[in-house]
């Protein structure tokens, strides 16, 4: 049994969503894996609403640490719980999840079975009534489909369902600390872990669901923000020797269009396309807005 069940550390960055924190808590106690074999590590970011409370109403049902630090992002958050971390596997999450019963149990069947990988999971919107909550997922799905053909050999994982060897980890650097509040430090990552020759696994059977209520401008404003990550995403990737920038071929984008229709969502179908287009204008924009702030910063 004891071979069975690695000792896993799940990490979880927070920043002011104490009640979002306390449903993600209350799923991970009833988790099927042996509560002895896991803990949980809570970085909060600089939260202005503390989540004391939260945590220490969790500490007679889990193996839990609180760890604070200044408000300096997820990429940081993950990498200050990383450090703590007394797992030989971390499993990051984030606070606006709720992990599926045997998500742990599935994860520690592949760590078992290829212990030098990273193992990313799938990501459910819970909301589907929010139609902007409903068109990120939609993203998101077709980008597990378009880069991940063969799950053994994944090309796109998610940051809020994503697990990996700790030793490897801290010796590739962790998340790049420059994705300061914009996003994409889980794509840089994994596409710095496959220059190391290391490989990456997809499994739909680690579940979490998401919760992440948006509106249609707080939807601007998150894909406008994985632009600006995109931007730091491809000049670290110049920096190991890529080329500079990666274009999908049109393929792609109509592909992406075609999704929701795809995905049967009927009379919605239109609305969600249209909401795809404006993902991806936003996604531009953040792009050459931070690529313009930043050699505007490199000038001076």
């Amino acid at each position: 049994m004891e071979k069975a069940s690695p000792f896993l550390s799940i990490i979880i960055p927070t920043y002011n969503r104490p009640a979002q924190l306390a449903v993600c808590l209350k799923a991970i106690t009833k988790l099927s894996y042996p509560a002895d074999h896991f803990e949980v590590i809570i970085v909060d970011d600089g939260s202005e609403t503390s989540p004391d409370r939260v945590v220490a109403s969790f500490r007679h049902l889990l193996d839990i640490t609180l760890i604070r630090q200044i408000h300096a992002g997820v990429a940081i958050g993950r990498n200050t719980g990383a450090t703590k971390a007394k797992g030989e596997f971390l499993v990051f999450t984030d606070d606006d999840c709720q992990p599926a019963p045997n998500w742990l149990q599935e994860l520690a069947v592949y760590f078992l079975e290829s212990p030098n990988c990273i193992i990313g999971g799938r990501t459910i919107n819970i909301l589907p009534d929010n139609i902007y909550a409903t068109a990120s997922q939609l993203l998101i799905s077709f980008l597990f489909s378009y880069f991940n053909t063969n799950p053994a050999q994944a090309g796109f994982l998610n940051g809020s369902n994503l697990s990996v060897p700790k030793e490897l980890f801290l010796k590739l650097g962790g998340f790049d600390k420059r994705f300061f509040l914009v996003g994409a430090e889980e794509r840089e990552f994994c596409d710095r872990w496959g220059d190391y020759g290391y490989r990456m696994i997809y499994t739909h059977e680690a579940l979490v669901y998401h919760s992440h209520r948006l509106t249609f401008r707080s939807f601007i404003r998150q894909h406008f923000k994985y632009g600006r990550g995109a931007f730091h995403f491809h000049t670290a990737r110049t920096k190991r020797g890529h080329l500079k920038i990666k274009v999908e071929p049109k393929t792609f984008y109509l592909n992406l269009l075609r999704y929701p229709f795809i995905q049967k969502y009927h009379l919605r179908a239109p609305l969600l396309s249209i909401l795809l287009v404006i993902s991806q204008i936003s996604n531009a924009i953040g792009f050459f807005w931070e690529r313009f702030t930043y050699n505007k910063n490199e000038v001076k």
